[in-house]
Order: C-alpha cells, then structure tokens, then sequence
C-alpha cells in the first residue's frame, strides 16, 4: 500500500439524553469525564490520532460540533494539545450525522488529495486501542477500492438499543464481508436471533470511505442533502478556529442521518459497494445509564458505585454520585445518578427511556433539561451556590489570563469578594485591582468586567440583588469570544 492520506472526522454533535442528569444539552456526554481524567471526546481523537505510520499519514483533523459546544471543543483540544492540528466546522444547529459527514467531505476536499474519511462518532469507548487500529487499517485498504466500509461490533449480548447490520456469511476476525442490509432496532426475541446466528452485528457508526466515494454516493441517493449543504458551505465564514456555513441557508437542509440517506440503499445499488470489517475491542456507545453499569466492575454484591455512597442490602444497582452522600437500603436494579441540582432514580429496565424525562422537562421549561447548576463558559466556569427572593450567589473561576465580557445589566446590581488569586476590575470609570478578601460593588446599569491577569485560577464569590436575576439580562459591550 502506498502512502495513504486520511482526514479523521469526529461527529460530536450529540446531546446524550440518555444520561441525564449528568448529560445535558449545553455540556452533552461527549465532553463528560467517565472513566479518566479525559473526556470521551478527547480519548475519541487521541485514539485515532494513534492509526498514523509510516503508510498512514493523517490530514486535518476534522471535528463538525454544534455552535453551542464551540468553545467546550477548543478547551477540550487544547488541553490534549491538538487545537492547532484540528479544524472546527460548527453547525448552527443539528440536522444528523448526513448533512456533518457531508461538511467534513467538502472542506476535506479541497486538499486535492481525495484522502480517506475515517467518520468516528465522538461519544464512544474502546478498551482494545490495538485491535481498533487494526480493524480501521483494513477497513482503510479496502475503502481505497472504492468501497464504502461500515466497521461491525462484534455482539456479546441481545441488545435491542443498536442497529444491526446483516452480512451475506460468518468471517473471521478483519475479515472484509459484504453487507446484506440493515436492520432497525429489534425486539428481545429478534436480537437474541440475531446474536445466535453469528452473521450479524451492532452498528456503532463508524465509517471510511474516499472523500469523492461519499460526495458521489450523498449525490446519488440525497442531491438535495448535497446541493443545500454546498450552498450553505460555498458561503461559509471562517473566525479563528471556527469554520461556519451559512446559518440562514442552512435551515434548508434537510435532516438525515448517514445510514438512513445512503449506508442502507447501498445493499441494493450496483453502483456502490458496501463492505463490513468486524471489530472487537471491548466497544460501548455509553449510550445509556445500563450501557454505562456494563462497561464497569461489578462488587461482591453485584453494583457499580461512583462517588460518595454507602449500600446495604443493594443488589445490582448503578450509585453514582457526584457531590453528596448517596445511601441505599434493601433495593435492587436501580439507577441513582446525583447531581448538584438534579436526582435520578430509574430501574434499569427502563434505562432506555431516560430521554422521557429530558422531553417532560422541557415541555415544563425547566432549566434542568439543558444546564447544570455548574455552567462552562469561554472564560471558565459558575456555579449557582443559592438563591432567593430578590438575591442569587455565584461561585466564579476565571482561567489564567482570562476575561469576561465587558459588560451592565439593566436589573440588577452585583458584589464581588476575592476568595482565590487576583482580580482586575473595570467597574465603570475605574480600573480597580482586588486581592483575595477585597470586594467591589457594582451598581445596576454601570459597565464592568472581570480578568484574571495572573498565571493561577481566580475564584470569586458573586452576590446578585434586583428584582430579575435571569441570564438574559446581559447588555455585551465588548467580548473576547465573539458572543452578543
């Protein structure tokens, strides 16, 4: 095999409902720390970045996140120290994995080189780094015939959350087969069927495929997917890191995911070919609290437990807790996840319908559906400690060398005590500097902002007074990220 170019694209634009309250629409699984001290996010590219050799020669990194996640994915790289290898198309909104895999084509094709996509969903976990290498470097040879290749996991269980894809035989382990078609999420007695008859496997997402492969198959079997993404890309806008189509005629695109718009029609089409390699290497989507418990060590007496929590007579239950004791008597097969500002207690039966909850709060406008009560921002972090009647306090980190925006608000007035580190302070006409246990006063309607100038993280505690005490009442003279 000749020198080889291929773009990785990780499609991180997911919110993970399935895990609330942990998972939530502004900070979504893919940015979680589960298992170590990196996100899913970030093992997701150091893994890949890993496939590199003497043959192998990796282009541009290409992440597709949401608008929202732009700055959790540039804090994320720059602490695995990849910003600067990696390019970030950001979609205004979500429309599925066609429309991104099709933004990742087009940009990847300007290098000229037709190089292969390897299409890596951001929110999985691998045990067996090797034997994933392995399964991507075959399913790049063949991929560079002109197939389109799907990677097959290998199921150990009837698991009826996953897709399946249906071969023409049984293969052995690397083993490139044909696919026969793809099949919806089954039943118990059909997934059972599936796993005994040895020829089918879980669809995790994972694709490689020619550049020029997939704009020809999304042409062929989705022209309008292509031609609006076309449209709103020819009219893209670059800031800094940050690669934007057009938001307006994005909205014309339609919504379709990657298997729906082509892997599925391509069984049927002489034109194109689909192939599978099977991959086994301890895979889990972690697409749910129960896919969770099994990627985990059970004890003696059958639980998973995170964080502070104490059990007696439990028996097959998930305890995770995040900040506060979590004690449990005489229960079995639940799921607890505590959060600073939410609770969870499911049986894990039902660890599939969690996303319910997500949609009733929603519905109901409740804050909880998509924030923590610890919200990231560019700068840093706050975490909401209480609030009242008329009154809120804030906890406050501001990373080294950081800045909030400049900025007043119209209702309501705010204080600011130095619990860690040094401040500067523009409040109004006044540049001020504060060291720890030194405060300032903001009026309502004056200007202010907060900066951290020194190399160590700046806490703050914030006292909010006034009548409104909402996010929205934010007036942004100037800012750093560029947010109105």
């Amino acid at each position: 095999m000749d020198k080889v170019y291929i773009s990785p694209v990780i499609l991180s634009g997911g919110s993970g409902s399935r895990l609330w309250p942990l998972s939530r629409e502004e900070y979504p699984k893919q940015f979680l720390s589960f298992l170590d001290s990196n996100s899913l996010f970030q093992d997701g590219i150091s893994r890949i970045k890993t496939i590199a050799n003497k043959k192998i020669e990796i282009d541009d990194i290409l992440v597709v996140a949401n608008e929202k996640h732009r700055f959790l994915v540039l804090d994320q790289l720059d602490k695995i120290h990849l910003n600067k290898k990696t390019k970030i198309l950001l979609e205004p909104f979500g429309l599925n994995t066609a429309p991104a895999l099709t933004l990742a084509a087009l940009e990847a094709e300007k290098k000229g080189n037709d190089p292969v996509l390897v299409v890596v969903p951001a929110d999985q976990t691998i045990t067996d780094e090797k034997a994933f290498n392995q399964a991507l470097e075959s399913a790049i040879k063949v991929a560079l015939n002109n197939s389109i290749v799907i990677l097959g996991i290998s199921p150990n269980a009837p698991n009826t959350g996953y897709g399946y894809i249906k071969v023409d035989e049984s293969i052995g382990k690397f083993d490139q087969v044909n696919v026969d078609k793809f099949i919806e999420k089954p039943n118990l007695e059909k997934a059972k069927e599936y796993l005994k008859s040895g020829n089918y496997f879980w669809n995790g997402g994972i694709f490689v495929v020619k550049t020029s492969v997939w704009l020809k198959a999304i042409d062929k079997f989705r022209s309008d997917i292509l031609i609006a993404t076309k449209a709103a890309w020819k009219k893209k806008s670059i800031d800094g890191e940050f690669i934007r189509p057009d938001a307006e005629l994005y909205k014309a695109i339609p919504a379709d995911s990657i298997d729906f718009s082509v892997m599925e029609k391509c069984p049927n089409s002489r034109e194109f070919e689909i192939q599978m390699i099977p991959l086994d290497c301890g895979w889990n989507d972690l697409g749910s609290w129960e896919a969770f418990f099994q990627t985990n060590k059970v004890d003696k007496d059958g639980n998973v437990q995170f964080g502070d929590s104490l059990t007696c007579a439990t028996k097959d239950s998930l305890i995770y807790s995040t900040k506060r004791l979590v004690s449990t008597l005489g229960v079995k097969n639940l799921i607890i996840v505590e959060t600073d500002d939410a609770l969870l207690v499911a049986d894990r039966s039902k660890s599939q319908d969690v996303k319910k909850i997500v949609e009733q709060l929603k519905g109901s406008n409740r804050f909880e559906c998509g924030i923590h009560g610890k919200v990231h921002r560019p700068w840093g972090w706050y975490d909401n400690i209480d609030s009242g009647e008329g009154f809120k306090v804030k906890r406050i980190q501001v990373n080294p060398g950081a800045s909030l925006s400049l900025q007043k608000h119209r209702h309501r007035a705010e204080h600011w005590v130095v619990v860690k580190g040094v401040a500067e302070v523009v409040n109004g006409e006044k540049l001020i500097k504060l060291l720890e246990n030194e405060s300032t006063f903001i009026p309502k309607g004056q200007s202010h902002r907060l900066s951290n100038p020194g190399p160590d993280f700046l806490e703050i505690i914030e006292v909010q007074s006034g009548k409104y005490l909402e996010e929205d009442d934010i007036i942004r003279i100037e800012d750093s990220y560029g947010r109105n």
